[in-house]
């Protein structure tokens, strides 16, 4: 069983900003030295019935539905000029479908590679941001979720470190990145084949820098890996990490804004070599096995990121990226070669300025040597059918609706995936989402 207690301790007459806080709510402190923001989003999928000819430990099993949700708290505190502190406890429940596993990209970000029955807490991330400002235009930043409304300069740099995800500063795409408030797919929320180390619930240790100089941006950043592949743990002596470089432009075409990223990374790590799994197996005679062939190697990829307003209502995104072939993925998903586009529209257009409608589509595939792999026996982070005789490419189209009720935001998800886990032999499938979200 899990407790949780708050309490406030108030004097009656106080006239400090804490007073504040008790009367009007935490935007009352948020100008001072303190900050809290929340956010609660709760998301149910439903998967139908489909036709099945096999199932392995990795497949995605039909006719069943799965909920998550999660309570999250930001608080943060100024410590010195452009420095401050956050700490984000959270409660999470729920699973995603089948454990989350079956479908390389993924139907829901908002569902971790580990479940409970009940509500648990942890911290998933504690870090502190550095902000140096260099001189240019100034603009002033408003207040948010691990942010502080403040100046800041168009040339700076910027240094976090400390527990976070690395896709909290990389990868980023104001249209399709946040799984609480756009599209759910993994492979929309961030690349595919973007590898990030982390643990099971997508967080690690590490530090990252940023330089703005102008339209430009470059980022740099080195984060530790887990123990094991797709791990809970961490590795408590960094000698397994991942180095990150990330080059940004930042433009306007025909009046609208726009950027264009790129990053590359590189993982050492103790990870297993397919062909190696394969040739391994049909010695024993064994399905293939990826952990007995593990040793310390590198794994590396490079992904590509477009977004770009097109009106004030439209807004149009793409990202591509490709890893390394033969090595396995150390702690994201089973994706080797990704490409992924979409548009997003913004209710204006038809009388209703809050209200979002997004449409994606997204292609993953695997290298040969994957393919064999999976053949053979072999299991993946998500996927792993026990046998692999007909592989094609992962297909998968997503939509979502998204609208205003009172404080919350309500969302109706369709995702049709084609191919799941890349098998040709099983129908497509598709999935039902409702999500909603609250934040402050």
């Amino acid at each position: 069983m899990q407790s949780v207690r708050v309490g406030f301790n108030y004097q009656i007459g106080d006239t400090s900003k804490w007073a504040n806080f008790i009367g009007n709510g935490p935007n009352a402190i948020e100008q001072d030295r303190f900050a809290l923001h929340g956010q609660v989003t709760f998301v149910e999928q439903y998967a139908p019935k489909y036709r099945s000819p096999y199932v392995g430990p990795n497949s995605l099993i039909p006719n069943q539905g799965r909920e998550t949700s999660d309570t999250t708290f930001y608080i943060g505190a100024r410590l010195w000029e452009g420095a401050e502190v956050w700490i984000n406890p959270e409660l999470d429940q729920g699973f995603g479908l089948s454990n989350t596993l079956g479908v390389a990209g993924f139907t829901s970000a908002e569902a971790y590679k580990v479940g409970n029955d009940y509500p648990y807490a942890r911290v998933p991330r504690l870090f502190m941001r550095q902000t140096i400002n260099l001189g240019g235009k100034a603009d002033n930043v408003e207040a948010g979720i691990n942010q502080f409304s403040q100046a800041q300069t168009e040339n700076r740099v910027v240094l976090t470190v400390g527990k976070l995800g690395v896709a909290d500063i990389f990868d980023s795409n104001r249209y399709a990145h946040d799984p609480r408030k756009d599209f759910l797919n993994w492979a929309l929320a961030d690349t595919g084949t973007f590898d990030y180390v982390a643990d099971a619930w997508g967080y690690t240790y590490g530090g990252a820098i940023e330089w703005y100089q102008a339209e430009w941006t470059l980022r740099a950043g080195i984060f530790d890996a887990p123990v094991v592949p797709n791990s809970t743990e961490i590795d408590p002596h960094f000698n397994q990490f991942q180095s990150l470089f990330e080059i940004e432009h930042r433009h306007e075409l025909m009046g609208q804004s726009g950027k264009i990223a790129v990053t590359g990374w590189f993982t050492r790590a103790r990870l297993g070599n397919y062909n190696d799994a394969v040739e391994l197996a049909q010695l024993t005679g064994q399905a293939a096995n990826i952990a007995a062939v593990r040793q310390y190697t590198t794994r590396s990829g490079i992904a590509a990121n477009l977004e770009q307003q097109i009106t004030s209502a439209v807004g149009v995104f793409l990202r591509t990226g490709l890893a390394s072939p033969n090595i396995e993925p150390d702690a994201f998903t089973d994706i080797d070669r990704t490409v992924a586009a979409g548009a997003v529209f913004s209710g204006k257009s038809w009388g209703r300025p809050d209200d979002v409608w997004g449409v994606a589509g997204i292609i993953n595939n695997i290298s040969t040597s994957h393919q064999i792999f999976f053949n053979n026996g072999g299991l993946g982070i998500l996927v792993g059918d026990g046998q692999l005789p007909h592989p094609g490419l992962e297909q998968i189209i997503e939509t979502y609706y998204q609208f205003p009720l009172y404080a919350w935001h309500v969302t109706f998800d369709y995702q049709f995936i084609d191919n799941p886990g890349y098998n040709r032999d099983r129908e497509p499938v598709s999935v039902f989402s409702t999500r909603l979200h609250m934040q402050f």
